[in-house]
């Protein structure tokens, strides 16, 4: 398996957390290279890799979440 995340919930909110990790490195007007730098090295760790990586996470965490509840 590779997911990490236990929880639906904790994989948006690192998302989120991503999401604007990224519009702070791309968006801010002024930002040094080192900042944006320093945003997007820690919006490729919450995403764990790649945007598409962190998709596949979220759809395994689901996958995992409904296989425990059809098992309980």
């Amino acid at each position: 398996m590779m997911f990490c995340s236990t929880s639906v919930t904790v994989h948006l909110l690192r998302g989120l957390g991503a999401m604007s990790l990224l519009l702070l490195a791309f968006m801010v007007p002024g930002l040094s290279f080192i900042w944006q730098g320093l945003a997007l090295l820690g919006a490729f760790l919450l995403m764990r890799g790649c945007p598409m990586c962190w998709t596949m996470g979220l759809i395994e965490t689901i996958y995992e979440r409904r296989k425990k509840k059809a098992v309980d």
